[in-house]
């Protein structure tokens, strides 16, 4: 896949995961792997910039001994999940386009 639309995609994917429910971070990776291919490099920063932007908000809980942090959805982050599924049909529109359809 093009890394400027897997850019665009993989803050989607790790909103949708948390949509589901809390999780940390080798969890999402895991989660998304089935559709979309997620690294630690690639992960952080994505969460750092989530979390800034007001979409989740993380907090710290203990396991085997150490803290491990975990992150949940906002409503701003549902939000944003929406706006994406309603912009799609743009998307799709762009693709016919290319397509040639």
């Amino acid at each position: 896949m093009n890394i400027q639309m897997k850019k665009g995609l993989l803050e989607f994917c790790v909103l949708a995961t948390l949509r589901t429910s809390d999780s940390y971070g080798y969890q999402i990776i895991k989660d998304t792997s089935s559709v979309i291919e997620l690294s630690d490099s690639t992960l952080y920063p994505i969460l750092k910039r989530l979390e800034k932007q007001g979409a989740i908000e993380s907090y710290s809980v203990e396991h085997n001994g150490r803290l491990r942090k975990y992150y949940h959805i906002t409503e701003a982050g549902l939000v944003d999940i929406q706006e994406f599924l309603d912009d799609w049909q743009q998307v799709i529109n762009v693709y016919d386009y290319i397509k040639g359809v």
